[in-house]
């Protein structure tokens, strides 16, 4: 029972992390302020200097084997645990 109030309670936590999207589905408005066009045109003039071609959040994927590789490794410590608890209690120690 203390698994699963744990398990719930990271559960919940989780759900209140906000997501990383850096897109949006809406404008956050239709007509900008003459300060953003402003910063928006030095902006525009320094990032077309640089050409490098990299835009806001336009870092590529980044390499997701030692995080499967770490989590399968825990998954089957966590299954093993489990695999020896039920023996032990089987057995009667």
């Amino acid at each position: 029972m203390l698994t699963a109030t744990a398990a719930g309670t990271l559960l919940g936590a989780l759900w209140f992390v906000p997501s990383a999207n850096a897109t949006q589905d809406n404008p956050a408005r239709s007509e900008p302020s003459v300060q953003a066009t402003a910063q928006a045109r030095v902006t525009t003039t320094s990032a077309e200097s640089s050409g490098d071609g990299t835009q806001l959040a336009d870092t590529g994927s980044f390499d997701t084997t030692p995080y499967v590789v770490g989590g399968t490794l825990f998954l089957t410590l966590g299954a093993g645990f489990v695999v020896y608890s039920v023996r032990r209690e089987r057995l009667g120690f």
